[in-house]
């Protein structure tokens, strides 16, 4: 049963007024929002306060479905270049393909009858895979303190002594490791592994049932490269093959053409630039998205739209910032 908070209750009349209120006219071919998520959380996890919990993803949910008009991502794609976009539109995507999505986000979306698209890296799709981001939070959760030594792999001494102190290395690690080549991240996750005297993978990605589910309760499923690389950082030829193997593996997976793709950490120019657009053009996809805040348009190149997440924590600020976004363009790309 979905619990509307009261405030947000009293309030979405307000919101879709005033959403309705900034829509651009017919000729303007209207905006589009696109929410971003990675996963979702059990329970607070002081080294992923960037995810929500799922107490915090149910009533954004509700902001989502009391508030906007939320369309299938690839429904809203195709809105979007025809121009016959409604007003308050909103599409909900996922990351990676962390198996709290199968878990935990989907028996709220199913309540909410909200369609959502996931992005899978289909390299990590075992039961007992694990991305490398997670191989070092796992590391840095077990490790004991004060500080870990990774001076002779080329790294850094990183403080342990405290939960912050745990926090901000998971952060300088992933940071510093997130442009590495695979083979230089390959050998300091080695180390880690190493350091922590245990198998770090905790098989926390979706499976292909998983992903079967996922299909029968409408959720999408796009493409997401193999093995998350950095594009801009890899040859062409491996980028490529990131791109096109990724998708001959989902399509295979779903039985069904896979026509979205989103570049692994997505800013134009510092993770992929006009060649990677190319590839995935090549490849068969349709369109693909970047992790810029804002609004999407028919003005944007349709191999980059925008796709943030607000961080706000209330109901009613979260409503507030998709409103700022509908009503100002931001990272039009021409």
């Amino acid at each position: 049963m979905t619990i509307v908070r009261p405030s947000l209750r009293l309030a979405a009349p307000l919101v879709r007024a005033i959403g309705n209120a900034i829509a651009p006219r017919a000729e303007d071919a209207g905006r589009l929002c696109i929410v971003n998520y990675h996963r979702i959380l059990a329970a607070p996890d002081p080294l992923l306060d960037a995810d929500p919990t799922v107490d915090e993803f149910r009533w954004q949910m509700d902001v989502l479905a009391q508030c906007f008009n939320v369309l299938p991502l690839s429904e809203a794609v195709e809105r979007l270049e025809h121009g016959v976009m409604p007003p308050r539109a909103v599409a909900i995507t996922f990351d990676d393909g962390y198996r709290s999505l199968h878990d935990l986000a989907l028996p709220i979306l199913r309540e909410r009858s909200l369609p959502a698209t996931v992005f899978v890296t289909s390299g990590h799709m075992t039961d007992a895979s694990s991305m490398w981001n997670d191989v070092i939070l796992e590391a840095v959760r077990r490790l004991p303190g004060p500080a870990v030594d990774l001076r002779d792999i080329g790294f850094d001494i990183y403080p342990l002594a405290t939960p912050a102190e745990r926090s901000a290395s998971v952060n300088l690690l992933t940071e510093r490791c997130k442009y590495l080549v695979p083979e230089q991240r390959a050998l300091m996750l080695a180390r880690l592994q190493e350091l922590a005297g245990a198998d770090l993978s905790q098989g926390l990605m979706l499976t292909g049932d998983m992903i079967g589910a996922l299909l029968a309760s409408g959720v999408d499923i796009g493409g997401h490269t193999v093995t998350h690389p950095i594009l801009a950082r890899i040859n062409d030829a491996s980028a490529q093959r990131e791109i096109e193997d990724n998708k001959r593996d989902l399509e295979r997976i779903t039985g069904r053409p896979v026509q979205l793709f989103a570049y692994p950490n997505g800013k134009y120019g510092a993770d992929f630039d006009d060649r990677h657009m190319a590839m995935v053009r090549a490849a068969g996809y349709r369109a693909a998205f970047s992790t810029a805040a804002g609004v999407a348009t028919r003005r944007h190149d349709t191999f980059q739209l925008p796709r943030s997440r607000p961080w706000d924590s209330q109901p009613l600020m979260f409503a507030a910032r998709l409103l700022q976004w509908f009503h100002g363009e931001r990272h039009v790309v021409v």
